[in-house]
């Protein structure tokens, strides 16, 4: 099958501060997997180096056999790899509608709107706010609009930083329903979340982060039903 994305021995910080130590992982094409860990643990980090918003310091990071360690953020978006982050993924001063044109400033006019068209159908409810300003909308409308916005560009591959973090219990069923939903359109998904339970329920695998490490990985189903990770992960955030 092929490897969407594969990490050997991956360090990374910030500048020349270290937070992962020798980081092991890969993604299949199709798949959705699940990092989760402890506060402060490297998993936001990771998705930062992946996408060139952190310090690549060491190992190899393959996109679909392509060594793409330490590239820009620009170059992997041209490679079909798209990132919403935890916070400040919206443009609070910006309609909806040029929240969403902000993720593909550089198509013609006419493919943009059609890929915005696209990318919000999986979120009706952002039809009718269109034109309203980013700063009156939910957390769960806000970040609707940041996973829309990724979808403009047109990925492959796409990397979400605690998409359910502050969001209601309705909201939190719904947006991982809904990138759960993206693999039917041939998008594989690396996500990291706090909700354990809730995300590894829709995943095919998922690894646990500790001290800038992966101290464990397995099938999904198996990291839920194993009595020794749940007292120590799953059940901080039920």
């Amino acid at each position: 099958m092929t490897k969407v994305l594969e990490v050997t021995g991956l360090e990374g910080g910030y500048g020349t501060v270290q937070i992962l130590n020798g980081i092991d992982l890969h993604v299949d094409e199709g798949e959705f997997i699940t990092i989760i860990g402890p506060n402060g643990c490297g998993k936001s980090t990771f998705l930062k180096v992946l996408f060139g918003l952190a310090t690549h310091q060491a190992g190899v990071v393959l996109h679909n056999n392509i060594d793409v360690s330490g590239w820009r953020t620009d170059r992997l978006v041209g490679l079909g790899v798209a990132y919403v982050p935890q916070v400040d993924n919206v443009f609070p001063s910006l309609s909806v509608r040029e929240n969403l044109e902000m993720g593909g400033v550089w198509l013609p006019s006419k493919e943009l709107a059609t890929r915005i068209k696209r990318s919000c159908a999986m979120f009706p409810e952002l039809e009718p706010r269109m034109n309203d300003l980013a700063a009156t909308l939910s957390g769960g409308e806000r970040q609707m609009v940041a996973i829309s916005r990724a979808l403009v560009s047109n990925p492959k591959f796409l990397l979400l930083d605690e998409p359910t973090a502050a969001l209601s219990p309705k909201y939190q069923q719904q947006i991982l329903a809904n990138i759960d939903g993206l693999r039917d359109q041939g998008i594989s998904v690396l996500v990291v979340e706090q909700n354990a339970r809730l995300s590894l329920a829709r995943s095919d695998r998922g690894y646990i982060f500790s001290n800038g490490k992966v101290v464990h990985t397995g099938n999904a189903q198996s990291i839920l039903n194993d009595p020794k990770i749940g007292e120590y992960f799953l059940g901080l955030h039920e």
